[in-house]
């Protein structure tokens, strides 16, 4: 009987401290679950050279003073040129991303209220391409693309842009033409023309700082990376609601906003100033930058609504973001080591730096250095 009934309480020491490994066990692993997984060294010991990402905040020309002249951005133009990028991204809607967007008028509006997309029906009509056709044919094209094109080629493969909703690679093709074959011809006639000529002086970075550094660097094209697939407010109840609840977030007078006014004369000054090295020095510099992430999204967190309209604003930023972002990081996918510069409105580099950091064999370039 004694032996049964030690045999009994070692079977239940046995079960109990089964039980208490078993717990420990458990949370030994949900301990582990719970770490973060370090991918920032996975990349310590890749082959080849790493690339090289500028992210350069810029104004939008269209808003800067009348008197503007984008002779101006001269200074700029040479530093950036200094950096030598192989790949230039800028903050427009891609033709395919416009395609997209005509194709579903439900969930992004009517084609003819996107302000951000371009009527092709133009070029359409000289090359007989529509946006999808045409996107195939610039691709063939540089698929075997010469080192020395003829100036046909390079008219047609501006009209080609043009036709793939890309005005800002056509420029790019114009602007390495002659001045004597900038002419109709090889798929370009009198209304392409015309427009290749108005985006020669538009108040426009794709054009007056994008376009005009890839001709100068000898690059047959930009890449357009912006996204607003996920920051469409169509399908808001109350898009006037939504609108005043958001400015009367950033009209607050709390000390980040009046702090922000501050920093926003001085850029406003300097706009006028005709001093675009300044200009793009002072809205590239952490201080601007932190003052502005302040002054408009953590405003925005702060609103009030019942319906969280201020959340909702960020949540559509931060989509916009990470979809821009993914584009870049397409645009030199098949480059490995490439130098990339990035051009996009200021708000955005922030959120540029710290996600294209995050990025497995990639570097982030200092603007302050690059523009000294």
């Amino acid at each position: 009987m004694k032996k049964k009934l030690v045999g009994c309480w070692a079977l239940r020491g046995m079960r109990q401290w089964r039980k208490i490994l078993g717990l420990v066990m458990a949370l030994a692993w949900a301990d582990e679950a719970a770490a973060q997984v370090d991918l920032s060294t996975l990349d310590r010991e890749i082959a080849g050279s790493r690339a090289q990402v500028l992210v350069l905040g810029t104004v939008h020309l269209r808003e800067m003073p009348k008197d503007f002249k984008p002779q101006s951005l001269e200074p700029v133009l040479k530093r950036l040129a200094a950096f030598k990028p192989d790949i230039i991204t800028i903050e427009k809607i891609s033709g395919e991303g416009c395609d997209l967007m005509a194709r579903h008028p439900l969930v992004y509006g009517p084609v003819e209220e996107n302000r951000f997309c371009r009527d092709t029906a133009a070029a359409r009509t000289a090359t007989g391409l529509d946006v999808s056709a045409a996107i195939a044919e610039v691709h063939k094209a540089l698929k075997d693309w010469p080192t020395a094109p003829a100036p046909a080629q390079r008219r047609h493969l501006a009209a080609l842009f043009l036709a793939a909703d890309d005005s800002a690679s056509a420029l790019v093709q114009w602007l390495q033409l002659p001045e004597a074959e900038r002419r109709v011809g090889d798929g370009l006639d009198d209304a392409l023309v015309a427009a290749l000529r108005k985006s020669e002086s538009a108040n426009d970075e794709s054009y007056q700082i994008a376009a005009r550094l890839a001709a100068r660097l000898g690059l047959q094209r930009v890449f357009a990376t912006d996204d607003h697939t996920g920051d469409a407010i169509q399908n808001l109840p109350d898009v006037a609601a939504y609108g005043k609840a958001l400015q009367g977030a950033w009209n607050a007078d709390t000390p980040q906003v009046k702090r922000f006014r501050d920093y926003d004369a001085t850029r406003s000054k300097l706009s006028k100033s005709g001093d675009m090295l300044a200009l793009y020095r002072y809205i590239n510099n952490p201080a601007w930058l932190q003052g502005a992430a302040e002054a408009d999204f953590a405003a925005a967190l702060r609103e009030r609504s019942p319906q969280r309209y201020g959340q909702l604003y960020v949540a559509g930023w931060e989509t916009r973001n990470l979809r821009m972002v993914a584009n870049i990081r397409a645009a030199f996918r098949e480059y490995p080591g490439a130098r990339v510069l990035s051009i996009v409105g200021a708000s955005h580099k922030p959120w540029f730096d710290n996600l294209l950091g995050q990025m497995l064999g990639v570097d982030i370039v200092d603007a302050g250095q690059a523009l000294k």
